[in-house]
């Protein structure tokens, strides 16, 4: 089994305990080091794990941090925990902070066995964040909390990967919320923005209040438009034929991915938002070379296929997301595809040329 299969067996046994772990040791014992043994550690090797770490803190007399995740001989992540149902809050964070500081960890982890929260110092060097960049929780597995917890398994540890992901992570994080601020209590700036997009008058404060409404009603209604767009592909697949029309084999999904599977079988299939993401960002790269409103996008258990005019014939690129390995198919005049591995989502833009070659194709010579 992979991470994710690991995590999602541990997941399923939450609601068997629920209620069942009264105190902070049961937890640990049914979820903490379940959960180190799914990232690969061996929690019975101190090479790998230590419990009750102590360091020389001056100051500290003889407190722990809970668990040491060892690599190369050093602490280099330090896990406080909690008991099962406590909410999270700054006020268990004082123990971490301070053997973070006295350590070389780069890494602070506070669970409660369901939720993990994991801290770096990206404010200010060898002192913990107060705000963690990453949140993991056993409830909600999406396949980006996935691949980072991936890259501190025992097999693919890459500390300096997870802390480069963290910076990412953070920035996503801080603009995410500054975007979800906007629904309810938009900017001045944001409104002062969009208003003159579409007015030409003077902005008194009267037309501000306006548009600052007029700015609620735009963030929801565009948001309920891609909800809505996305569902409603999702009961299209759901109702076309079982086999789809004439498609080119090269365009098939990766070996490794189809396993047997039923091309057309539809059932179980979810758009993630990783997958929608992906979609965006094709769309906002054909911006200027096809209308935005002319690419569709189409899931299957194999792949995630993005189309021209909703047109299964005019395929422009396909997206395959596993835990650890993302690729992205091109095509080429012929529509065969070749199948290349990116890091991120970030390197679709790196393939701009191919999908707009793609685009222009079909509308030169119309399938």
């Amino acid at each position: 089994m992979d991470t994710r299969q690991r995590l999602a067996a541990l997941a399923e046994r939450l609601d068997d305990w629920e209620g069942k772990l009264p105190t902070e040791e049961a937890t640990k014992h049914a979820l903490i080091l379940p959960f180190l043994q799914a990232l690969g550690y061996n929690v019975f090797d101190p090479s790998q794990v230590i419990p009750e770490f102590v360091a020389d803190v001056a100051g500290l007399r003889g407190e722990k941090v809970d668990y040491a995740l060892i690599h190369n001989e050093e602490p280099v992540i330090l896990i406080e925990c909690k008991k099962a149902g406590v909410e999270l809050n700054q006020s268990h964070l004082s123990q971490l902070v301070r053997y973070f500081g006295a350590t070389k960890a780069r890494i602070g982890i506070l669970t409660n066995g369901i939720v993990y929260q994991f801290f770096t110092d990206l404010d200010q060097p060898n002192v913990m964040d107060q705000s963690p960049f990453l949140i993991v929780d056993l409830r909600i597995l999406d396949e980006n909390n996935v691949n980072a917890l991936d890259r501190i398994t025992t097999d693919n540890f890459d500390l300096e990967g997870m802390l480069s992901a963290a910076v990412e992570l953070a920035y996503l994080k801080g603009m995410r919320e500054a975007l979800d601020r906007q629904l309810d209590d938009p900017d001045p700036d944001v409104v002062t923005w969009l208003a003159r997009q579409v007015y030409t008058g003077q902005l008194r404060q009267s037309v501000r209040e306006e548009f600052t409404e007029r700015t609620r009603r735009a963030f929801r209604s565009l948001i309920n438009e891609k909800v809505n767009e996305v569902l409603r592909r999702a009961v299209d697949l759901q109702q076309e034929p079982l086999s789809e029309p004439e498609e080119d084999a090269a365009l098939s999904a990766p070996d490794d991915l189809n396993d047997g599977e039923d091309q057309g079988d539809s059932g179980g299939i979810v758009t993630t938002a990783e997958e929608i993401e992906a979609y965006e960002i094709v769309k906002s790269l054909l911006e200027g070379t096809v209308a935005s409103e002319r690419v569709f996008i189409r899931d299957t258990k194999s792949y995630c296929g993005i189309l021209l005019d909703d047109n299964n014939r005019k395929p422009l690129c396909r997206f395959s997301f596993r835990p650890g390995r993302k690729q992205i198919a091109l095509l080429d005049a012929q529509k065969n595809a070749q199948w290349v591995d990116m890091d991120s989502l970030d390197d679709i833009y790196q393939h701009v040329d191919a999908l707009k070659d793609a685009a222009r194709r079909y509308d030169e010579s119309p399938v």
